[in-house]
């Protein structure tokens, strides 16, 4: 089999209507549109959503909530986490969290106060919280934002 000898399967191709061209085509006064009505008109048709009058579903139901394009989205990591993923004097970079499996990398990391810290480590990562960074040097740690 070359390239020059493949065709597409019988009756595969279908060839275009050609509307309008008079009453022996078969396809001439109204060109397939009918009579009267909405479709039949230039420029006629319904927008996506139209139901015929009655209120759209998208208009019925209730909208819930706002999210702010400007806000930050990070990846989040609990102290916790830290502490039973690490052992003493470590250093936690984002790097470090993505070869432990913790984050998958894709956003900036922020560090929660969620859980007691026993460990001392250097944090360095792009966010902490208050209690977080609390935590954190009362464990005798350093907290280091990038």
């Amino acid at each position: 089999m070359k390239l020059w000898n493949l065709k597409p399967a019988k009756n595969s191709r279908r060839r275009k209507k050609i509307v309008g061209r008079g009453g022996a085509s078969g396809h001439g006064g109204t060109s397939t549109r009918g009579h009267n009505g909405q479709n039949s008109r230039a420029g006629g048709g319904t927008p996506i959503g139209f139901e015929g009058g009655q209120m759209p579903l998208i208009r019925r139901v209730p909208k819930r909530g706002f999210k702010r394009r400007s806000a930050k989205e990070y990846e989040i990591v609990k102290i916790e986490t830290l502490d039973k993923k690490f052992v003493d004097n470590d250093t936690v970079t984002k790097q470090v969290l993505m070869d432990k499996g913790v984050i998958n990398g894709r956003k900036p990391v922020k560090i929660l106060g969620n859980g007691n810290m026993s460990k001392k480590l250097n944090v360095k990562v792009q966010a902490f919280t208050a209690g977080a960074r609390k935590k954190i040097t009362e464990a005798k740690g350093t907290v280091e934002v990038i």
